[in-house]
């Protein structure tokens, strides 16, 4: 792994994480170039299936994920597997939001100026999937806990298997494991509700 990897700076990520938890406002913009890059990558991840047009980009998404953790005194930062495991419940949250605003509006909220070449349709498929989605997670965590915790860690945040079971503190076999079932309940879920 090359020097600049985001591997090689764990170490350095999770110290910047631990001082900044600690009061330390000049390791939040130390920490910054750590962790941009990846959110970009899971911002992007999760909006590639939007339409062309669609008012939220990846560097926005990102944007206002930093808005939120500046904002966030509280949290203790385990290491860098944990801020990424927030950072995707985060992006989780403002997706959802998105999703429901519009849902809203649809139904007589407030009026939005609308491009009939940008496929409206598709959008509101999509917000209604991301809802359905959402819905089924909740439903699932109702269930088994460690299962939801899993897919929002994988689906959502993009984490590997490796860093989900740092997170979760499992090994990585029953994240796997978890992970598997978890999508096959979810799947039949959202196909019992479509």
């Amino acid at each position: 792994m090359s020097a600049g990897s985001p591997r090689s700076a764990a170490p350095d990520t999770t110290r910047l994480l631990r001082a900044w938890a600690d009061g330390d406002s000049d390791a939040l913009g130390q920490l910054t170039p750590h962790v941009y890059r990846e959110l970009r990558r899971m911002a992007a991840r999760l909006l590639r299936n939007e339409r062309a047009g669609y008012s939220l980009q990846s560097t926005d998404l990102v944007h206002e994920v930093y808005l939120r953790l500046v904002n966030t005194h509280e949290v203790e930062w385990r290491h860098r597997a944990h801020f990424f495991a927030v950072s995707a419940t985060l992006m989780r949250r403002i997706l959802l939001d998105r999703a429901r605003r519009k849902g809203a509006a649809k139904r007589g909220g407030r009026p939005h100026r609308v491009d009939v070449t940008m496929g409206l349709d598709i959008a509101q498929a999509r917000a209604r999937e991301l809802i359905a989605l959402d819905d089924a997670l909740h439903t699932l965590a109702t269930v088994d806990p460690r299962k939801a915790q899993i897919v929002e860690l994988r689906y959502f945040g993009g984490l590997s298997v490796r860093e989900t079971a740092e997170v979760v503190r499992v090994s990585a076999e029953t994240v796997l494991r978890d992970w598997k079932i978890a999508r096959a309940w979810l799947l039949t879920e959202l196909n019992g509700a479509a």
